[in-house]
């Protein structure tokens, strides 16, 4: 039986739900995470919790639980589900409202966290690559929705997956709307120019945390990584490509808009992160 944690109680999985009230299922109106446990440790929690708490700050969403007891029944939900290698998805959604749209009107956040079994999001593609396409759809405004607000209101992600689907790409890639390389619809971009990392600035995108783990790693591989607005005609020129992402890991991109990135298959700098970034998750994290 899976378990999981709704509102301090854990329910059967089966069982699980919330109100058709809910602010959340209503409007999108609500915070969320994705967070991977590798190997009886879950990977950067404290950060990803951190982030899920920024969140709802900058919606003024107020989390009825601390920080600490966030952890805590994380932990929790992974030691009643049995699990040690896992995807976990908390979720604080405004909580049950009327039919309009003012906050206020709702009394008290909802608190839920899934956890289950999670292999590769991309299967085999690790080893040959993913197909990936520009879309029309552009990323949200940062003065609109900045991306950074990791929100339950995942329209524009999913617009661009369609597009992406009808297009045959494994991926989408967002330009932001000054025509700026943004991210993909699911994880962060990184572009290899002679030897060289480069990858968006995170006004337009998410400070991603597989971004950052990535970042880390290629430093202390000896490599350069330099934040810069990038654009369609770097990615159609670059030596390599690679996304970062929870769910994604880091996946190389080895054709891009019908064009081969490099040679066509995943570069030696992909490569060898996709293995510093595997040792990192293997051998750090919190105990559960």
């Amino acid at each position: 039986m899976s378990w999981v944690y709704l509102d301090g109680k854990f329910v059967p999985a089966e069982e699980a739900a919330v109100s058709v009230y809910d602010h959340g299922l209503l409007y999108g109106d609500g915070v969320f995470e994705g967070i991977r446990a590798y190997n009886g440790r879950v990977f950067r929690l404290e950060e990803h919790v951190e982030r899920l708490y920024d969140s709802a700050k900058a919606i003024m969403l107020e989390i009825p639980i601390t920080q600490v007891e966030m952890a805590d029944a994380i932990l929790e939900t992974l030691r009643k589900n049995g699990l040690s290698d896992a995807y976990i998805r908390p979720i604080v959604t405004r909580g049950v409202g009327d039919l309009g749209l003012d906050p206020r009107k709702c009394a008290k956040p909802t608190v839920i966290i899934i956890s289950q079994g999670w292999e590769a999001m991309y299967g085999d593609l690790y080893e040959v690559g993913l197909v990936a396409v520009t879309v029309t759809v552009r990323r949200n405004s940062s003065a609109a929705l900045p991306p950074n607000i990791k929100s339950l209101n995942y329209l524009n992600n999913i617009l661009a997956k369609i597009e992406a689907n009808v297009k045959g790409g494994n991926e989408a890639i967002f330009l932001d709307e000054a025509g700026n390389v943004s991210e993909g619809s699911g994880d962060n971009i990184f572009v290899v120019k002679d030897g060289k990392i480069f990858t968006p600035h995170t006004l337009n995108n998410l400070k991603g945390i597989t971004r950052k783990a990535v970042i880390e790693a290629a430093l202390a591989r000896g490599y350069s990584v330099e934040g810069v607005h990038l654009g369609i005609f770097d990615l159609y020129t670059a030596d390599e490509i690679f996304v970062t992402g929870t769910a994604a890991e880091v996946a190389p991109v080895t054709k891009i808009d019908g064009r081969a990135v490099g040679d066509g298959k995943p570069g030696p700098i992909t490569m060898d992160l996709i293995a510093g970034f595997k040792e990192m998750t293997q051998t750090t994290g919190t105990p559960i």
